[in-house]
Formats: C-alpha cells, sequence, structure tokens
C-alpha cells in the first residue's frame, strides 16, 4: 500500500488506535493553528474493514471533531502500527506559529489569541519583524500604541520616507485609521512604494475597492479643511474679543464699576485675555 497515496475519509470512519494525552496548552495550540490555517499535516491512517484507525495525529482528529468537520484529509500507512509519541502529537513549527498567528489578527484581538495558545501574549513574537521594515517615526508610533498593527503593516507597502509622510498626515487629520493609511498608501508614487515580492499590493485592489479609499481620503481632507477653516476663523475672532476686553479692563471707569458690581465679568474677561496670549 503506498503511504503516500490520499484520500478524504469521512470523520465517522475514523477511530484512534490508541489514547494519547497532552497537555491542555498543546491542544489549544493544535486547535488555534486548524482554525487559522487548516489542517497543515493529513491524519494518517490503515483500513481497518469498513473503518480507519489513526496511527499518527489523533490530537488532530479531535480538534476537527471540536470544529464540527465532517471529512478529513488523511494518507493511508503502509502497516498497522503507531508512530513514535512524537509524532503521534502534531506540535507547530514556530513558522507556522507566525503565519496562524498573523492570520488570526484579521479577525481575533492579541488577548483571545494569546488565550487560546495558552500565552501570555503575543506581540513580541511578530513585533520585532515589522519593525524593522518600519521609519524609525513609524516604528516609534506602533509600539506607543499610537497606531494599531493593521496601520503598521499597510505602512511596509512603502519606502520608510513616505511612511513618514502618511504618519505626518495622519497626525495633520488625527485619523490613524487604517482604511485612511490604505488611501494615503493608494495615493503614493510608484518610485516610493515598496518591492517585497508580494503577491499582492493596495494598486492590486478592484476598481471599487480603489474608489472607496480614495473617496475615504476626499472626505478627510474636506473635514480637515472645514476644521482648519473654523480653527482660523476662531482665531481671528478670539483675537478681536481679547482686544475688545483689554479696551474695557484698561478704562479706569468701565474697571471699577464692572470690579464692585460685576466681578465675574471680569474674570472672565481676563480668561479671554490670557487665552489670546496662549
Amino acid at each position: 500500500m503506498d503511504e503516500s497515496q490520499g484520500m478524504d475519509i469521512p470523520m465517522i470512519k475514523l477511530r484512534p488506535l490508541r489514547e494519547r494525552s497532552v497537555t491542555k496548552r498543546e491542544y489549544q495550540r493544535i486547535l488555534a493553528s486548524i482554525k487559522a490555517t487548516g489542517l497543515i499535516e493529513p491524519l494518517v491512517v490503515y483500513p481497518e474493514g469498513e473503518d480507519y484507525v489513526i496511527l499518527d495525529g489523533v490530537q488532530r482528529y479531535r480538534a476537527l471533531l471540536e470544529l464540527g468537520v465532517e471529512v478529513a484529509p488523511c494518507i493511508l500507512g503502509q502497516r498497522r502500527e503507531a508512530f513514535t509519541g512524537n509524532r503521534m502529537v502534531n506540535r507547530v513549527s514556530p513558522v507556522q506559529e507566525k503565519r496562524m498567528i498573523e492570520k488570526s489578527l484579521e479577525e481575533l484581538d492579541e488577548r483571545t489569541i494569546a488565550e487560546a495558545l495558552g500565552l501570555g501574549g503575543i506581540a513580541h513574537r511578530l513585533k520585532k519583524a515589522l519593525i524593522r521594515q518600519l521609519h524609525p517615526d513609524v516604528a516609534g508610533a506602533f509600539d506607543q500604541g499610537k497606531i494599531t498593527r493593521g496601520c503598521a503593516k499597510e505602512m511596509t507597502y512603502v519606502k520608510p520616507p513616505r511612511q513618514k509622510e502618511i504618519l505626518s498626515a495622519m497626525e495633520c487629520y488625527q485619523d490613524y485609521s487604517v482604511a485612511f493609511a490604505k488611501a494615503l498608501i493608494l495615493k503614493t508614487p510608484p518610485g516610493q512604494r515598496e518591492s517585497r515580492g508580494r503577491k499582492k499590493g493596495p494598486w492590486d485592489k478592484s476598481a471599487q475597492r480603489k474608489s472607496d479609499l480614495l473617496k475615504k481620503l476626499a472626505e478627510a481632507e474636506q473635514k480637515h479643511d472645514f476644521y482648519s477653516r473654523l480653527y482660523k476663523q476662531y482665531t481671528v475672532d478670539l483675537l478681536r474679543l481679547a482686544i475688545y476686553a483689554r479696551s474695557l479692563l484698561t478704562n479706569n471707569r468701565i474697571r471699577t464699576y464692572l470690579d464692585e458690581h460685576y466681578p465675574a465679568i471680569v474674570t472672565r474677561l481676563e480668561g479671554v485675555i490670557a487665552d489670546a496670549k496662549g
């Protein structure tokens, strides 16, 4: 019988050759891996009557049952004997774990993933590689929690000087969302884009998606222009009010009258002058 022969077998026809126990943490790693990336390594089975006994992959089998999978990919073994204990447990390699965590972050928060893996945290497992691709200012903003991991990952599509420009724009507009970052990245000239052999980049998105991102950018620019004009008008009005308040308080007769009858108004007028100076 060819050990390389693969086939999909209904879960109802599979049964462990023998029971093996692993730690809860190890099982949770296997379960989280399958949730995030699917079954990387098929089960190894041997036909017995109408069923198949599991020679390798009992914990993967348990995880598939818990996830409600009905059919499992399997490889037929050459003889009916279990593999060694180490082989029986499907341990997650560091590379697989990193890929699993990155994929899971698209839908889950870091705390949930860490709990599923039985870890105290996962940030240290992903942060170093990401920070190396970022401009120092952007890396600092990410490390301080000013921008999210998703936003930082989007930044890696452009060269560090452009990353700094985008961060400056985000600070100016007070918009640190991933959507806004994507819109700014989409408008990046070809010469400032980063080429890392990715299959897809922001510039490969559908026309509709590009349109949505550019619309987001246009809305942010309009909002920024509106508040800029509003702030300028406020500044002008404050200066005019400060001049008027100073003229009242420097008039001895008016100041004496206000001090006697309206001391609260004097305090407020002094506050207006102080605000204008500040």
